[in-house]
């Protein structure tokens, strides 16, 4: 295991931690789950939500039954604070700088889904500081190939509220709300072990699914902790199955998604004042 965490440490305490933590966020928050019989009740699934506040690696595992496994960044076993609690809970560390450095981690994840276990991991590498759904990594569609592992996207509605990402303490009694998605398989691409543009493709495809589930804009480039808000806003709630979550008329889209499909084979990708958007093609 990575950073010389043993794999009994990691997540060992997650049962007892979410009997706990269950109640409490109930009482402290109002939270709300929908679509949680697309979890796979066994097997290796990925899970992939967006990222917004730091208590997400939280409400996340307290909201499914099964124990799940994640990644967060290295940094969180610099503090005193977390650098036990989030292993317990079951954190694999990340080193964000990518490459090898993240391999030991990447490793670990394909081991825990080759045991039929939940994984979890963000797409985005870090919070966005804008509210934005930002570019997905690759690392998740790599982990689904290499394992032939599901992926779960999630959306997370209300936790910027509950804690912004430079805000020291969370507020309690806000409303946070939590989709699960259909599973998407990797079976399509099983044939392209390695390909970049595979990768990419997976990758967006998840990202565009988030996207549905949460109504945010999206921002085709990287979230980093430098990057400021213009103004920090948390996405507006929409129905999962509504049309105005869809590109270019539940939000903007800053750069284009290299995914298709069928049900966006009527969207179109066109310039409008120096950026690009998705909207629907006109019907001849």
């Amino acid at each position: 295991m990575p950073f010389g965490i043993g794999p009994l440490e990691i997540g060992q305490l997650q049962r007892p931690i979410k009997a706990v933590l269950r109640p409490a966020f109930n009482f402290a928050w109002r939270v709300t789950i929908e679509g949680a019989q697309n979890v796979p009740l066994s097997g290796g699934t990925i899970i992939a939500p967006n990222h917004l506040s730091v208590l997400e690696s939280f409400f996340v595992p307290c909201s499914l039954p099964r124990r799940i496994t994640y990644v967060g960044k290295a940094e969180y076993l610099d503090d005193w604070k977390t650098k036990t609690l989030f292993p317990a809970m079951g954190m694999i560390p990340i080193d964000r700088r990518g490459g090898e450095h993240a391999q030991a981690a990447l490793d670990a994840a394909a081991d825990v889904l080759r045991r039929g276990e939940l994984f979890g991991i963000y797409p985005e590498g870090t919070r966005s500081r804008s509210g934005d759904l930002h570019k997905g990594h690759t690392g998740m569609a790599r982990l689904a190939m290499e394992t032939n592992s599901p992926i779960v996207p999630v959306g997370l509605l209300g936790t910027l509220a509950v804690q912004p990402p430079d805000a020291k303490f969370p507020r309690p009694f806000r409303d946070v709300l939590i989709r699960f998605g259909e599973p998407i398989s990797p079976d399509r691409y099983s044939d392209r072990l390695g390909d970049r543009l595979a990768l990419r493709q997976l990758t967006d495809e998840v990202m565009w699914e988030i996207r549905r589930l949460t109504g945010q804009s999206y921002d085709d480039t990287y979230a980093t902790k430098a990057a400021k808000p213009e103004a920090s806003r948390e996405p507006a709630a929409a129905a999962a199955s509504s049309a105005t979550v869809l590109p270019g008329v539940g939000g903007e889209v800053r750069g284009c998604l290299l995914y298709t499909s069928d049900a966006a084979d009527d969207l179109l990708c066109v310039e409008r004042g120096g950026r690009r958007i998705i909207k629907k093609k006109k019907t001849k």
